[in-house]
């Protein structure tokens, strides 16, 4: 049976709101609690209708039930994805129904409400709703900070700009030093948060007893030495993001109260009875594999699927070396401003061979350091301090007579080479086993004129 569609507009040309449910009473008082925002909305109580109203006219944000008389909220929300995927969409999902948020949260819904619905945090996920970018220039220089235009980074800023879109909880995986927290910056800055505060907390650093209340504060008195009452990490993030790097240092006993601290949205200071709603988008990240040490048994697995609903991996440096110039430009310009040192030719080639086990971070260390050695203008090899071994991979043979720029395409080519010969000639493959992009290989295969 159709519930058919209400309507509500208030004066003005106000922000709209697709409200669907087909429960009367919950719509009735989404509406109403709406209403009172100053927001005009429009009820209907199944999928075709919610289609319907889609097509029909814009909304800036929609509210979904998951369970509708002809379908489920997912339905709308790849539907929205797909067809509006400027409307953020937030699912209602049954209390403690977490692999039904989850869902819609991969198939990009932006937040989700579990029943039975709380009005603070309805207003709360409205308002974040409404505060979202609408266009790909906010914030757009503060992309441009993750450097470099090979494939794999192209992909990690689109991957960005849809994950700034959401409220899901994001995982970002990748080794020591190639951005991850950059990354995280990035996100909020170009999220409905961005008025709010970024909380970055290394999970490795902070002393096991003190966890709790470092995470959820505490009330004076609560231990020896609370002489007042204090905040934890979760209300100084309120409004904003909480980022937990490294976050498989964390114990297990920690490991359960996060858990429940992301499942409520409520945290219990110590020394407290009483829970405090906070509001918090979580971004974790780790060097370490989280599946395997959830195989290990130590890291809890419900913890891990509610942390790991979207993943970002941030690629290590030597996967992407022709970043390298760019990079390097970057870098020196930061540290010198508008009259940075030169790299020779034969210095830019022996980073590129290098294969920057610390990433990023150890490219900035190598030329900070080279800067502080090199005697003249110019930044040679010798002022990186990197060892034949480092550049070559292996033990070498020595160069004799040859010119440095002689003997590094040497090594090059050789390397190249063998690996096309151990590909049987299929440059992908090749450059698969060489640990760089086809893009990067085609670069060298040209620049070294190897046909």
């Amino acid at each position: 049976m159709s519930v058919g569609r209400v309507e509500r507009r208030p004066r003005g040309e106000l922000s709209r709101v697709l409200v669907v449910d087909d429960e009367p009473d919950i719509r009735e008082l989404i509406d109403l609690t709406l209403a009172r925002m100053g927001l005009a909305t429009a009820c209907v109580g199944s999928v075709a209708e919610a289609r319907a109203a889609l097509d029909e006219g814009s909304f800036q944000l929609c509210l979904t039930d998951m369970r509708l008389p002809d379908g489920d909220g997912l339905e709308i929300v790849r539907y929205i994805t797909e067809h509006h995927a400027r409307t953020p969409v937030a699912v209602i999902t049954a209390y403690g129904s977490a692999e039904n948020a989850v869902a819609a949260l991969k198939a990009g819904a932006f937040d989700y409400l579990a029943k039975p619905v709380g009005l603070e945090q309805l207003r709360a996920l409205v308002k974040s709703a409404l505060r979202l970018p609408g266009g790909s220039a906010d914030g757009g220089e503060a992309l441009q900070s993750l450097i470099g235009e090979s494939p794999s980074m192209t992909q990690v800023r689109a991957m960005i700009e849809k994950l700034a879109r959401s409220q899901a909880p994001v995982y970002i995986s990748g080794e020591s030093g190639s951005g991850k927290e950059l990354a995280a910056r990035m996100i909020h800055t170009r999220s409905a948060r961005s008025a709010g505060t970024f909380v970055p907390v290394n999970c490795g650093a902070i002393p096991e007893n003190l966890m709790e209340s470092e995470f959820f504060g505490y009330r004076k008195g609560a231990f020896t030495g609370a002489e007042g009452e204090r905040d934890g990490f979760f209300h100084a993030a309120h409004g904003g993001t909480l980022f937990l790097d490294e976050v498989a240092d964390l114990p297990l006993a920690m490991q359960v109260k996060l858990l429940r601290a992301i499942q409520e949205k409520r945290v219990r200071k110590v020394g407290s009875v009483t829970e405090e709603p906070v509001d918090v988008r979580i971004i974790c990240a780790t060097h370490k594999n989280l599946r395997e040490l959830v195989d290990k048994g130590a890291f809890r697995q419900d913890l891990y699927y509610r942390l790991n609903v979207i993943e970002l991996r941030m690629p290590p440096l030597r996967e992407r070396m022709e970043d390298i110039a760019p990079l390097v430009e970057a870098i020196l310009r930061r540290v010198f401003g508008d009259s940075p040192p030169q790299l020779s030719a034969a210095a830019l080639k022996a980073l590129e061979l290098y294969s920057f086990p610390g990433n990023v971070r150890e490219l900035e260390n190598i030329l900070e350091r080279a800067t502080a050695l090199c005697s003249g203008d110019a930044i040679d090899v010798e002022d990186l301090h990197l060892g034949p071994e480092e550049m070559g991979g292996g033990e070498v043979s020595g160069r004799g007579s040859e010119t440095l720029d002689e003997y590094l395409n040497r090594l090059e080519r050789q390397a190249i080479l063998e690996a096309l010969q151990k590909a049987d000639g299929n440059r992908t493959a090749a450059a698969r086993l060489l640990g760089v992009t086809f893009r990067s290989m085609r670069y060298r295969l040209e620049r070294l004129g190897i046909e």
